[in-house]
């Protein structure tokens, strides 16, 4: 049996809702038909906006929704995106040499503000600082933010359908930079992000501006860029971090060695975002630089995912997409996506103090996500039943939890040589009087006995439990098949001892 004790007198931060948050990218089939399928579709629809995909995030209260990209950004100028949409410009998407497809700006910065409303989420918008000037920014915060009658560009804005200024507060001071996002070297995007951001802030003082920061635990990067801005430290409100686990195997056939390696592989972003908060401390820019880890999740490879069988479903190809190409990087989502996602909000819990925002990559039709869609089809995964177990950790206080959790041991090749993953994962908080526990269990064999353990918490005698299990680790949903992997939710009586199946998570919700 594992003992953990949950300590009710030890609170490391409030956990920030936008910690459970999510990312849009005009790639592959995210937009189009992912979440646009056109006013006149026959799949339901707000505006021209899934209907289905609306309310399962409202379900779920998604807190903040980060758009237009990832590399999308990099070349995307927000006046292509508004106007009459019979007016607006096709350009090459940035992914286009990777599937052939073009950019037809239908949805731009109305209609994603639009969706972001309807779900009750925030924006978050990234900046292109690789090709746009830093006065070209501004106008856009201008266009979004200015209240109506004001400028020119709040007039435009109400000609255009908005009388009323979108409120648009983060904004992601470019993309990436270190790659596609300009290849800089971290002391020239510095330079660079103290140039626009001054300019940023000027436009609309109640901005919250996002730092570009680095690809997983590159420290390099972190120093260079910190030890620049520390001097101007007032105009940044976060700095972002990217961690992508990779793939350890086929998404859907995967040995118990390559599940192993996986979860490994999601549980390196601890070290990440120690790495990168270091500096953040030895720079002394704890509350100008919290972490904002705006894209992460596990990628595989692209080719699992239903769009693959567009034909065999009878699905009409979007609109950016008239020869039925697959949806570039659409993948499955198993049980063990379902896993690492409890895993890694776990760990976002566990460092509530250092992490201001996370967006999981992406939401639908691609990488880790929650949907998958397709014409009528549209199905959730079992990562965005692991947001739905969670969603009550949002706000509240995170508290420490000790104890044995385990270790499963796996040697591993590469150059770190022998490694060690533990059998539970967990984390807690309190909100309102109701303590949530959260526990995945990552072995893939055996059930996991957990008594707990609360110190300065008297409980009541009644607990909801949330599971999320299945008969397989590579139980998935398909179009055929959209509830083989669904929550369990069941009321019963709190002594403090619960069962985790074997690859499996469970959210214990009690009054304390």
């Amino acid at each position: 049996m594992f003992k953990l004790t949950i300590h009710g007198d030890d609170r490391i931060a409030q956990i920030e809702p936008a910690l459970y948050g999510h990312f849009t990218e005009h790639i592959g089939g995210v937009f189009y038909d992912g979440i646009w399928v056109g006013e006149d579709s026959k799949v339901p629809n707000i505006r021209g906006l899934r209907k289905e995909l609306i309310e399962k995030l409202r379900a779920i209260h998604a807190p903040v929704i980060r758009w237009p990209g990832g590399c999308f950004a990099e070349t995307y100028d927000w006046r292509d995106g508004i106007g009459p949409r019979e007016n607006r410009p096709t350009r090459i998407n940035w992914w286009r040499n990777a599937d052939g497809r073009y950019e037809p700006n239908v949805v731009g910065t109305h209609e994603f503000v639009d969706f972001c409303r309807l779900v009750g989420a925030e924006p978050y918008f990234a900046a292109n600082i690789t090709s746009l000037t830093p006065l070209a920014i501004r106008d856009w915060m201008d266009y979004c933010n200015s209240p109506a009658g004001t400028t020119t560009l709040a007039k435009e804005r109400e000609k255009n359908g908005a009388r009323e200024p979108f409120g648009v507060k983060y904004w992601g001071v470019g993309n990436e930079t270190w790659g596609g996002g300009g290849n800089m070297t971290g002391e020239m995007y510095a330079h660079e992000y103290r140039k626009y951001a001054v300019v940023m802030e000027n436009a609309y003082p109640k901005a919250q501006l996002i730092c570009s920061g680095a690809d997983h635990d590159d420290w390099h990067w972190a120093n260079d860029v910190l030890r620049v801005l520390e001097p101007s430290n007032r105009i940044m409100s976060g700095l972002s971090l990217h961690f992508y686990c990779g793939s350890a195997g086929d998404p859907l056939a995967f040995s118990e060695e390559e599940w192993y390696r996986q979860l490994r592989q999601a549980l390196d972003v601890e070290r990440a975002i120690e790495r990168n908060w270091g500096f953040v401390v030895g720079y002394g820019l704890e509350r100008r630089a919290r972490l904002v880890i705006d894209e992460w999740g596990c990628w595989h490879p692209g080719g699992s995912g239903p769009s693959t069988h567009m034909k065999e479903y009878g699905i009409e190809p979007a609109p950016n997409n008239p020869d039925g190409v697959q949806n570039l990087f659409e993948q499955q989502s198993t049980m063990r996506d379902g896993i690492v996602a409890a895993a890694t909000l776990n760990l976002f819990n566990n460092h509530a103090e250092k992490i201001k925002m996370a967006t999981v990559a992406q939401l639908v039709n691609n990488l880790h996500c929650l949907f998958l869609a397709g014409g009528e089809h549209f199905i959730t995964t079992p990562t965005y039943h692991v947001f739905d177990m969670m969603q009550s950790h949002m706000g509240g206080d995170a508290l420490r939890v000790s104890g044995d959790r385990g270790v499963i041991a796996r040697e591993k090749t590469a150059a770190r040589g022998a490694y060690a993953i533990p059998n539970l994962s967990a984390s807690a908080s309190v909100k309102d009087g109701v303590l949530t526990v959260t526990l995945a269990n990552l072995s893939v064999t055996e059930a996991a006995d957990v008594r707990l353990n609360l110190s300065e918490l008297t409980p009541a005698a009644e607990a909801e439990y949330l599971t999320l299990t299945a008969s397989d680790p590579h139980a998935h949903n398909t179009y055929e098949d959209p509830e083989a992997v669904k929550l369990e939710s069941r009321t019963g009586p709190f002594d403090g001892s619960v069962t985790v199946p074997a690859f499996s998570a469970m959210t214990v919700k009690v009054r304390v």
